[in-house]
Formats: structure tokens, sequence, C-alpha cells
């Protein structure tokens, strides 16, 4: 039985895998493997705000009780909060239940180690053997060994005294206007009240979570509704964040859309003129656009790429002891600030740097040029290699030969969903935009 993808298990909520049935397995496993890992056998649970929630929350809840271990809910709150909160409450793990930008039919599950840190690939594999064996039968607590559930009233308020941290001391948001779009998922809160306690006007929206309408035309995988409300009120920029709060996409005053990309080589020209950009050294994707690495390049810094997924992007950097890093989506990690992608965290970290040198958003977005790059999701039945995809290899040698090493051909299959993502990039928007469609076409004919 295969769970765990690229970002823990994601899927439609009632079906396998997320099913409350698998969900109560995961709480097990979870709950058997990690109440010897410490003292106090402590599982952090939080949630985004879609509906399921509440289903999978107990069922996991139940899981971990069963085993003998506490469970400590926190309720909605972005994953990169559970993530610190795992290490601010010295729990052993800490479990999230969320599908990040997927609409609010689907929900996900995600693991974080007692260090803050995202489960490795062995240890997901180890707590997947659980689920699937019957080992956790001849463990159960019994009698007064069985759990105890708590629920944590002030973890919101832990989790912004540490948002604080990243924005410096002596400055403050007053004069800001700043338009908010939290997707009407798990920062509904957080990232307005925040924004305010440190002095900026807030323009609220996608800050009505109904359970059903999380990130459906809002946020950060639809800011087009962000950028029209900037220009309308004429604000200084808008954040706008996904479902979980990992990810941010900035618009500025002028109305444009500011990719992770965008922000990375933003935050790198910062950190290296503090002197604290270690190894001269970001990492990033294979996704991220070649504009932003001839960038860094031209300012002595080295992009170093790994395959899509934050997790991996955070793996390299402890690897390397690299201080920035993430994915042109907008996940952004500042490792010695969070272990994780942190939406709010790295506003504030922009936010800190454009009032320090009394810059506009706008500054963000004239550093680079961006190259061409086409972007096209392909829903397939099955998802399979790239090399046992029939036929595909030689169309892929075949585009790589038009671009005549003027850009770049990715193709992966998604890590979190039935589909494959097919991304060229290039001087020649035509050109890219032909090969695109063509490789997508394939796929879909082939396997969709």
């Amino acid at each position: 039985m295969k769970l765990f993808g690229t970002d823990g298990i994601r899927g439609e909520a009632n079906r396998f895998p997320m099913t409350p049935e698998i969900a109560l397995r995961v709480g097990q496993a979870v709950g058997y493997f990690f109440r010897n890992q410490g003292r106090h056998r402590r599982i952090v649970i939080g949630k985004d705000t879609r509906l399921s929630g509440y289903l999978f929350e107990t069922a996991l809840a139940a899981g971990v009780l069963s085993m003998g271990a506490e469970a400590w809910l926190v309720g909605p709150l972005p994953t990169p909060a559970i993530a610190f909160l795992t290490r601010d409450l010295r729990a052993e793990a800490g479990v999230v239940i969320s599908a990040s930008h997927n609409p609010y039919q689907d929900n996900g599950i995600k693991i974080f180690g007692a260090d803050g840190y995202k489960l490795s690939d062995e240890l997901e594999a180890r707590l997947e053997d659980l689920v699937d064996s019957s080992e956790l039968e001849d463990h159960r607590a019994l009698a007064a060994e069985i759990g105890r559930a708590r629920r944590i009233e002030d973890a919101r308020g832990r989790y912004m005294v540490h948002l604080k941290r990243a924005f410096p001391q002596d400055l403050d948001l007053e004069g800001l206007k700043i338009v908010v779009d939290c997707a009407h998922g798990a920062t509904y809160r957080v990232a307005p009240e925040i924004l305010e306690e440190l002095g900026a006007t807030v323009v609220r929206m996608g800050c009505s979570p109904n359970g059903l309408n999380i990130n459906q035309g809002c946020g950060a995988t639809a800011p087009e509704t962000l950028q029209k409300k900037v220009l309308s009120e004429e604000a200084h920029l808008g954040l706008a964040f996904d479902g979980d709060g990992d990810r941010l996409i900035l618009v500025d005053e002028k109305g444009r859309i500011l990719d992770g990309d965008h922000l990375l080589a933003f935050l790198a020209l910062a950190f290296k003129e503090e002197g604290y950009l270690p190894h001269a050294t970001v990492v990033a994707t294979v996704m991220s656009n070649l504009g932003l690495e001839r960038f860094l390049q031209a300012q002595g810094i080295t992009l170093k790429r790994v395959q899509v997924g934050d997790r991996y992007v955070v793996e390299e950097m402890r690897r390397g002891g690299f201080r920035l890093g993430g994915e042109q989506s907008g996940h952004v990690v500042i490792l010695d600030r969070t272990t994780t992608g942190d939406g709010v965290l790295t506003a504030l970290s922009v936010l800190g740097i454009l009032r320090r040198k009394e810059k506009p958003a706008s500054f963000i977005g004239d550093l680079w040029e961006k190259y061409p790059q086409v972007l096209k999701n392909v829903r397939v039945r099955e998802k399979r290699p790239l090399s046992q995809v029939p036929g595909l290899l030689p169309r892929l040698k075949e585009a790589e030969k038009a671009l005549q090493g003027r850009g770049r051909l990715v193709v992966r299959a998604s890590g979190t969903e039935p589909k494959y993502r097919v991304m060229v990039e290039g001087e020649d928007p035509e050109l890219i935009e032909h090969i695109a469609e063509e490789l997508a076409d394939y796929l879909a004919k082939v396997l969709g």
C-alpha cells in the first residue's frame, strides 16, 4: 500500500487513501513510533479550514491515544506553525491535516519530527509499513496507559510571537496599506492580525472560511483577484497565501505578480549585502526560472537546483549549510528562522528589508527579467516513470534539440495529484508554447 507522496498523504476526503480508517492507522503508527522517542509522548495535531478537517482530526487523535501517546490539538493554524509548535512544546512529532493549495474536497496528512523538519523518505516508509502491518495490534495501550488529549488554547499567540522575531524590532509598518488574501485558509487570523499589530492598514480578502471555500478563486494559486484589489485600493502591496500558509505570492503597487523566484532574488541580494548568505548559494528547484539563475550568477551567487518539493529544498540546505532556498510557487525557507516554507514569516522578512531600504514593493520586480515560461498541467488516468511512457523520450530529445541550448525543459509527474507537469522556458515565446503544447497533447493522448 503506497500512501506517502512528495508531501505526505493526499487525496479526496473520504476516499482512499484519505479515509478516517487510514487516518486512525496513521495516528496509531505515529503514536507508537514516536511515543518512545522523547520524554513527553506528545503529538501536536493541527489543521487548515477544510470541512473534512474535523473528521481527520478526530481519527488521528483516536489513533494516537490508543497507542498511549498524548494528542495536543491546536486547531486551524498554518503548516509552519505546527512545525514551530512541535519544537516549542517539546513534542515528539507534529501532524498537519491539510491539502495545501488543493480544493476543499481534498485533504492530506503531513508529519514533522521533534526537530520541526518534515520526515525523511525512510521514516515515512517505516510509518507506511506500520500502517500496513499487524505490528500495532500487539502494542495498544490498555487501562491507565491510554493517552489523553488536550487543546492548546494559546497556540496562535505562541506562533505570532515567533513570527514577530522575523521583523526588525526598531521598525514598524505605519503608513503602509496592505491587501491580504488568506485564501479562506489557515492564515485567516494570523496574517492580518500580526500586520495590524505592526501598524499596517490591512484590507482583508479570503478571511471568512466556511469549510468549503478554501483556495476557491483566491490566494496564492489565484493572485489575479488580489492584483485587481491592490490597484483599486491604491495599496502599497498585496500578500497572497495558500490554504495551509506555507506559500507567499506578492503583488506590488503597480499590480505586478511576484512569485517565489522574485522573493528569492530579493532576499538573496539583501542577505549577501548583510554578509549572511553562507557559501553565496541559494537552493531552488528545477522549476525556477532561468532568469533567476542568471541574475544570481551576475551577483556572484550560485543557484543549486533540486527536485520539486520544499522538503528536498530543505534537505539540500541542511546538507550544504545554506540559509536561503525555496520554490517558484512561493515556498521560501530561511533556515535560521524556520524549518519549512512559511508564507507569513517570508512576508515579514521581505517587509522588514523594504522598510529598512525605504524601497517600494516594485523594487523586487525590477531586479531581473523573467525568461518566458510555459507550464501545462496534464490530468491522466495513471502516472508512470517517464522512461515507461511509450514514445516520450524521443520527443523530449527533439524538444531539447529545438531549444538549441537557449532554454530548459522539465517534464515530471506531480507528487500530489494525478497529473504531469510540462514546463518549457526559453528566449522564443512561440517556440516554447509550441513545444509545451505538443508534449502536453501527447501525454494526454497516451495516458489521459
